[in-house]
């Protein structure tokens, strides 16, 4: 199973990834080994997680997330 996972940063940014286990990565985000940005940008929380049976899905999901402006991230984790 794959994640594709949206966190909020503590300057409200937000951030886009994928990974097999969603708790240690959040993890290592928090830990500051979780790339750069994320390194840069402290990470907050975890605004919402998706799953995807391959990982061709969920970089597909992935990619199409992080062309999207803020405000449609914004509404895809409201839900609307």
């Amino acid at each position: 199973m794959y994640y594709v996972y949206l966190i909020q940063c503590e300057d409200k940014s937000i951030y886009t990834g994928i990974t097999t286990d969603l708790k240690r990565r959040f993890q290592e985000h928090k830990d500051k080994k979780g790339g750069h940005y994320t390194s840069a940008h402290k990470v907050k929380k975890i605004l919402r997680a998706e799953k995807y049976r391959t990982r061709s899905k969920a970089l597909k999901r992935e990619a199409e997330i992080k062309s999207w402006r803020r405000e449609k991230k914004l509404k895809l984790v409201k839900g609307n």
